[in-house]
């Protein structure tokens, strides 16, 4: 019996909210454990590159393998970013609280909700955009 669609993409998005979120924490130790400023720029451009990486390959998954239409593409992606957006956030405070348990910052705490939404946003219209384009050339039968 096939799974019902909701529950599918849903289990993809947090897949692919989890890989960005991978991404993040690993790049970003090996910047911080870079000697060299242009190093910890490197990684930090590898990083987006990897991530950017993961990005196509959810909206090829979803368009060619789904085959789901542009709307569903781009909410399906931008929920996988603002999932691992999340997951950098959540990252961050517990970086901060075991670095400085003494000093925990409201600005911290506002990036559980900030980064999602800063992150799903721009996803969203990138994401829209790639699968209107990938629809316009997918061949009528």
């Amino acid at each position: 019996m096939k799974e019902p669609e909701n529950k599918n993409w849903l289990r993809t998005a947090l897949l692919f909210g989890i890989a960005y979120g991978i991404v993040g924490i690993t790049f970003g130790e090996f910047a911080g454990l870079s000697t060299s400023n242009e190093m910890r720029v490197a990684w930090r451009w590898a990083a987006w590159l990897v991530s950017a990486v993961v990005f196509a390959i959810q909206i090829g998954h979803e368009h060619f393998r789904s085959h789901n239409p542009a709307r569903s593409i781009a909410l399906h992606a931008s929920t996988a970013a603002a999932m691992g957006a999340f997951v950098l956030a959540v990252a961050a405070n517990a970086h901060e609280l075991w670095a400085n348990p003494a000093n925990h910052r409201l600005l911290l705490l506002l990036s559980l909700v900030l980064w999602p939404i800063l992150t799903a946003v721009p996803a969203f219209v990138v994401a829209l955009t790639v699968a209107a384009v990938l629809a316009r050339m997918r061949p009528r039968i």
